[in-house]
């Protein structure tokens, strides 16, 4: 009588086993962070009262038939991630595990998430991003992010401009009433039923194929004009209180 061998598990197949119950950890945990960031920011976002300024920047983009680079900071990506929803932006989020909360939670709003970021996987973010402008989408980048230092332009978005010859559109949002968190980013998260500043400065054009001195001059340009917008954007209601 023949008896069939059955094998030893075996180290390797341990490590399967324990990779296998930790993604499916991991699966829960994104979906319920995730979920619960969708339904805060739809209701809190659902309350913010707007006040725009600079949109014909925008429209003047639209007008010319190019795509936009938007590009803010960071720790204002509460209300920017709500403002310009629906629109089919593709982002830039890390392929950290806080880009896997950040990118399930905005396709919800209706945007496409390219993975990487300036320490990983940002080449191959890059090149799809330029793929999804060539395909008439608008992309955007939190310029300080994923981890900072914080109000400290990344050159992503100005080498995407010259390989593009699509302009950054930079822009600010200001709550009136917010609270601020003690992340790295200072992460600014509005109270329900404020009014919210959105600040949005002229298109900025880089020139094709620029040289390294050329993008470090624009990407000065862009970090100049980020930090006008802050402060105009934040002092606006500071004037009013």
């Amino acid at each position: 009588m023949n008896h069939e061998t059955v094998p030893n598990p075996t180290a390797a197949d341990a490590e399967i086993a324990i990779k296998s119950r930790s993604s499916l950890a991991h699966g829960l945990k994104v979906w319920v962070i995730s979920e619960a960031g969708y339904w805060v920011m739809r209701l809190v976002g659902s309350t913010l009262r707007w006040k725009v300024e600079g949109w014909e920047h925008h429209e003047a983009i639209e007008s010319a038939g190019k795509q936009i680079i938007h590009a803010f900071w960071h720790g204002r990506i509460f209300a920017g991630t709500y403002f310009f929803r629906n629109r089919g932006i593709v982002v830039m989020t890390s392929q950290n595990k806080d880009g896997d909360y950040i990118a399930r939670t905005i396709r919800r709003f209706g945007y496409q998430a390219a993975r990487g970021s300036s320490t990983r996987g940002g080449s191959r973010a890059l090149v799809e991003m330029i793929r999804q402008m060539r395909h008439n989408q608008s992309v955007a980048f939190t310029m300080d992010g994923p981890r900072g230092p914080r109000y400290v332009a990344k050159p992503g978005a100005v080498w995407l401009a010259s390989k593009s010859g699509n302009p950054i559109l930079p822009f600010n949002l200001s709550p009136k009433k917010k609270w601020i968190f003690s992340s790295w980013d200072r992460f600014e998260f509005p109270r329900p039923f404020s009014r919210v500043l959105l600040l949005i400065g002229p298109p900025q054009y880089v020139k094709p194929d620029a040289t390294q001195a050329e993008l470090t001059e624009a990407q000065l340009r862009l970090q100049n004009e980020l930090d006008r917008l802050v402060q105009s954007g934040d002092s606006f209601w500071d004037k009013r209180a």
